[in-house]
């Protein structure tokens, strides 16, 4: 079980390495944008949700020993590794082939973000499905030699992924980006994935276990029912707390911003923070599991809704949060927590109350988690933001977590409490909870209600607030200001490269910003370096 654990804390650091690196190198080439963003993010969550899904089917229905799964287990970490070398190719013949049909697909036209959605499933999912295989394939080596750990097994290796992806962000994002490059980084993690696979062949050569499951079909697994309501409402829950919290990871990308500096470190601190708050949850709910069982948990429902509310509080531009001319966006930051720390509890305790322990069961309910990892930020993205802003598309966002919580409360069998007063805890929980909401809602602000004349516009690629007038004017971009800037940067690639004698071969850009001079440059023919 030492060696499971390890497998996936490195396996885990691997796989937000290459995220943080894929999202850089997709914004170098189809631009720097939330859309964008959402887009990078959901392929990624795409292809976790088809391997964990076809991952757990090919477990029970292979029948082989544990030996072979974890060879091939090693298999699939192999060609993650592999993924490093080839997907910056990818990315960048992507950006050749849409250049080549600039006329047909304007930039940032719905055209555009579709061929470039259509180029980022062909570059992620693959190799992003060989990461949601890790899942099941390591699960059904644990089920077939250490059946008394197999019931929490997803919860086991969960935990041990998180705390590997909160270090892939961190170190990457701030230490081996800066000191190595995008490719420096990616050869990093592909070392570490060829490690992992020399040593899931090592194990599996050792002598484990022989047995393995029966070729016949999967046996049927007892899904108890949780909270008193109909068996399927743990994948709907999953279903849902993965829309909102990936949905929610979106806005706050947007609404933190102006307080965390540009888009890039921005997602940075909060998929940092995010990552860090689901690893507490996780190990909370590993200590909890101990001494209670899965229908303990309702209090938590109508927390977990309101704690999805407070960030619109913390976003306030209005509220006091400054020292001198420097926001604490640490702080604010920091209201992210509470709510990132119950998903990462209420995930996998809903995987292991739906499966038990049983591989192609927990891939399925994964996989449901997943997929509304994927609808999450494309709903917040396309339409929420664009349509509603950011405050309120996060209020839409918590709705369905309040009724969730409603129906726990309402729906809770008297058989499964203590007596009349447990019966009312719940309903008066929910009730405070959805006052407490109602009244933050009421108390918040938009950033823009920081400027009393402004002209405000937004899609889905920024926010955009015209304020001020005369020689005051401003011009804000997602909070950030415009008009201290030049305002045709892309003069700063073309001009000097115009007037040299030859044609140019290479180029540097510090600062990347935006990505317009980055972009610029790609129109000479030279290869840009960041």
């Amino acid at each position: 079980m030492r060696w499971y654990f390890v497998f996936f804390v490195v396996s885990g650091f691997c796989s937000l390495v290459y995220e943080i690196v894929w999202l850089r190198l997709s914004m170098a080439s189809f631009g720097v944008t939330t859309a964008l963003v959402s887009i990078v993010v959901s392929m990624f969550m795409a292809g976790l949700g088809l391997g964990s899904w076809g991952a757990g089917i090919l477990v029970r229905r292979s029948g082989v020993v544990a030996r072979s799964l974890l060879r091939w287990y090693g298999l699939a970490e192999l060609l993650i590794g592999i993924s490093a070398l080839l997907v910056p190719y990818e990315l960048k013949w992507g950006r050749i082939l849409l250049q080549a049909l600039s006329t047909a697909a304007a930039w940032q036209s719905s055209r555009y973000y579709l061929l470039s959605s259509l180029w980022l499933a062909i570059a992620l999912v693959p190799w992003c499905t060989c990461m949601g295989a890790t899942f099941p394939l390591l699960m059904g080596v644990i089920e077939r030699t250490s059946e008394h750990e197999a019931e929490r097994s997803f919860s086991y290796l969960y935990v041990a992924n998180v705390f590997g992806a909160l270090l892939g962000t961190l170190v990457s994002a701030f230490v081996l980006i800066e000191l190595m490059g995008f490719r420096g980084t990616l050869h990093v993690a592909a070392t570490l994935n060829g490690a992992l696979a020399a040593t899931a062949f090592f194990v599996s050569s050792a002598g484990l276990s022989s047995r393995s499951t029966p070729n016949g079909p999967p046996p049927a697994v007892d899904h108890k029912m949780i909270y008193g309501l109909p068996r399927n409402s743990a994948l709907l829950m999953l279903f849902s707390t993965g829309l909102v919290s990936m949905g929610l990871e979106v806005i706050w990308i947007r609404q933190f911003t102006p307080y965390l500096g540009n888009v890039v470190y921005a997602f940075a601190c909060i998929l940092g923070t995010y990552l860090l708050a689901t690893f507490w949850g996780c190990q909370h709910y590993r200590s909890w599991a101990r001494t209670h069982s899965f229908n303990e948990s309702p209090p938590s429902w109508s927390l977990l809704a309101l704690f999805a509310v407070i960030p619109i509080v913390a976003a306030d531009p209005l509220l006091p949060l400054r020292i001198g001319s420097h926001e604490l966006g640490g702080v604010r930051l920091a209201s992210i927590v509470l709510f990132c720390a119950l998903a990462g509890f209420f995930t996998p305790m809903l995987v292991d109350s739906w499966s038990l322990g049983e591989p192609r069961q927990a891939g399925t309910a994964y996989a449901v988690n997943v997929l509304g990892s994927i609808v999450g930020p494309i709903l917040a993205g396309f339409w929420l933001l664009p349509w509603l802003g950011e405050r309120w598309a996060s209020i839409v966002l918590a709705v369905p977590l309040f009724v969730i919580a409603g129906l726990i409360a309402l729906r809770k069998q008297s058989h499964e409490l203590d007596g009349g007063r447990s019966r009312i805890i719940p309903k008066f929980q929910f009730t405070i909870a959805a006052a407490l909401a109602i009244f933050l809602v009421r108390v918040s602000h938009d950033y823009e209600k920081k400027y009393p004349k402004r002209q405000v516009r937004r899609d889905y690629t920024a926010t955009v607030i015209a304020a001020g007038k005369g020689f005051s004017r401003e011009l804000l971009v997602n909070g950030i200001g415009m008009t201290g800037l030049t305002p045709v940067t892309k003069y700063m690639a073309h001009l000097p490269l115009a007037f040299m004698g030859r044609t140019p071969q290479n180029g540097l850009v510090i600062c990347f910003g935006m990505g317009t001079t980055f972009r610029s440059m790609l129109s000479w023919g030279c290869t840009p370096r960041q």
